[in-house]
C-alpha cells in the first residue's frame, strides 16, 4: 500500500530526526502526557549545536531538561500555560510566559502570530488508510502540526486510537520516530481527601442539575465532585480535559450524555490525564471525540449546551468577585487555561452554572494562614476571571451567589463563604472601602 511505503520511507532515529531543527526555529511541543520524550531527549542532546530555539508549549507533564540553565542560550520555552516542570525557570526568566486563552492557543500558529518551523508531536501506529491518531493530546496539537513546516513524529504502539478530530496521515509527517514506550500516568487525586475538599465538592454537586453537560479537570476538587454524582440522571461531559472518575459514572449509567444538545451521545473533550485504565477505555471507544481546543473551549460552542456547569478553582478572589488564578501577586505561576472560555460559556448557555470554587483559606511555607478570599487581590495579581463574568463562587463554608448582584452584596456573600476566623478583618476592610 502507499500509506506504508510513505511510512516506512520516513523512519528515522530521534537524533537524525531532530537534526531538522535549524538555529532560530520555533517549535512547537506537544505536551501533557503526551510529551515525545525520546524526541525531546534528543533534541536537548543536540541543542549545544543550537541557538535561539524557542519552544512553544503549553502544559507538559515530566522531566524538564529542556529548561535547565545549561540550555541558556540554545534553547528557550515559550510557554503559554505555567506547568510545575518550567515554573522555576518561568519565575528566574530563563523561560517565556505568553498569556493566551487555551481556546486561542492553536491559533496563534494558524492565523501566523507565531510561525511554525517544526512541530514535535506522538501519535499512535497509523492504521490501514495511513492514518495515525494523536491519541491523548488532541486540543493543542491538531492545529499545530498543520501549521508547521515539518512535523516529526514519535509513533508509540502504545498510544491509545482515540476518534473524533484526532487524526493525522503518515503523508504529512516529515520523520516518523517508532517508539514503544507506556504513556506516562497522571493519577487522581488520592482517596481520603481532607473534609474541605469534601465539603466544597457537596456544595458543587447541589449545584449541578439533572441533564447538566459539565466541564471538570483534574485535581482534588473535580474528583471528589464525580463522586457526589451518584444520584443524578443523563450527565453529560463537555470539558477541555477529563480523568479517570468518568469511567465509574458512564458505568453506573449517571454519564450518558443523552441530554446534550450538543454531540448528544459523545463525551467531547480536548485531551485527557490520567492512569492506563483511562488510556484502555479511550482507545477506539466511539462514545469518546477528541476535537482542537479552538473549537471545544470556544465559548459560543459551549454556550450551545444548555445546562452547562463549569468548574474552575483560583488562587485568590476579591470582595468585587474579581478571580486571580494565574500569579501569586506578581509571581507567575500557572495561566489563565480554559478557566475564562467555559465560565462565559456555561454564563451564556440556558440554564448554565458557571463556578469557581476554591479552599477558604491557604497554609504558606511558613505555617502562617492566609485567607483566599480577599478584601483586595494581591498588588500585582493577575485577573483571569473579570468580577463581570463570576457567579458562583463555593467555599467549604457554602455557595456565594454573585449574579446581578451589588458590591455592597457580592462582599457580604463572599465574607459569609470565608473562613470564620477571618470574617471580622474581610469586614472590616470592606467598609475601609466603601463596599459596606
Amino acid at each position: 500500500m502507499v500509506a506504508t511505503s510513505i511510512y516506512q520511507s520516513r523512519v528515522t532515529t530521534a537524533q537524525e530526526a531532530v537534526k531538522t531543527i535549524k538555529s532560530g526555529n520555533r517549535v512547537f511541543l506537544t505536551g501533557n502526557v503526551s510529551v515525545p520524550q525520546k524526541l525531546l531527549a534528543a533534541l536537548v542532546e543536540y541543542a549545544p549545536s543550537l541557538n535561539n530555539v524557542e519552544i512553544c508549549q503549553a502544559l507538559t507533564v515530566g522531566s524538564a531538561d529542556y529548561v535547565s540553565p545549561e540550555m541558556e542560550g540554545h534553547l528557550r520555552v515559550n510557554s503559554m500555560f505555567i506547568s510545575a516542570n518550567i515554573r522555576k525557570a518561568v519565575q528566574e526568566g530563563r523561560a517565556d510566559f505568553t498569556p493566551v486563552l487555551l481556546s486561542e492557543f492553536p491559533l496563534l500558529f494558524k492565523h501566523g502570530v507565531l510561525p511554525l518551523d517544526v512541530a514535535l508531536i506522538h501519535v499512535s501506529t497509523p492504521d490501514e488508510h495511513g492514518f495515525c491518531s494523536l491519541g491523548v493530546e488532541v486540543g493543542l496539537t491538531k492545529t499545530a502540526a498543520e501549521s508547521a513546516k515539518f512535523v516529526i513524529a514519535e509513533v508509540n504502539e502504545k498510544m491509545p486510537r482515540t476518534l473524533g478530530d484526532s487524526f493525522i496521515h503518515v503523508s504529512r509527517l516529515t520523520h516518523i520516530v517508532p517508539v514503544n514506550y507506556p504513556i506516562p500516568e497522571h493519577r487522581m487525586a488520592s482517596e481520603g481527601e481532607s473534609l474541605v475538599t469534601e465539603k466544597i465538592a457537596g456544595h458543587v454537586a447541589s449545584l449541578i442539575p439533572d441533564g447538566a453537560t459539565m466541564q471538570l479537570g483534574i485535581g482534588a476538587i473535580p474528583d471528589a465532585v464525580l463522586k457526589y454524582l451518584f444520584d443524578k440522571k443523563d450527565l453529560g461531559i463537555h470539558t477541555e480535559l477529563f480523568s479517570d472518575g468518568v469511567i465509574e459514572l458512564v458505568n453506573a449509567g449517571v454519564l450518558t450524555n443523552a441530554r446534550k444538545t450538543l454531540h448528544p451521545g459523545k463525551i467531547v473533550s480536548g485531551f485527557i490525564l490520567g492512569t492506563q485504565k483511562l488510556y484502555d477505555w479511550v482507545d477506539d471507544n466511539p462514545m469518546i471525540e477528541l476535537h482542537r481546543s479552538e473549537y471545544v473551549n470556544d465559548p459560543f460552542v459551549i454556550a450551545q449546551n444548555e445546562r452547562m456547569v463549569a468548574v474552575n478553582s483560583a488562587i485568590e478572589v476579591d470582595l468585587t468577585g474579581q478571580v486571580c488564578a494565574d500569579s501569586i501577586g506578581p509571581k507567575l505561576y500557572s495561566g489563565v487555561g480554559g478557566q475564562l472560555d467555559f465560565i462565559y460559556g456555561a454564563s451564556r448557555s440556558k440554564g448554565g452554572v458557571p463556578i469557581i470554587a476554591l479552599p477558604s483559606m491557604a497554609k504558606m511555607r511558613d505555617g502562617k494562614v492566609i485567607s483566599k478570599i480577599a478584601s483586595m487581590l494581591k498588588l500585582g495579581a493577575g485577573v483571569v476571571t473579570s468580577r463581570n463574568h463570576v457567579r458562583f463562587v463555593v467555599t467549604e463554608h457554602g455557595v456565594a451567589d454573585l449574579y446581578g448582584r451589588t458590591i455592597r452584596q457580592r462582599a457580604q456573600s463572599l465574607i459569609n463563604v470565608a473562613d470564620p476566623q477571618f470574617r471580622e478583618a474581610l469586614t472590616r476592610e470592606a467598609k475601609e472601602l466603601h463596599y459596606l
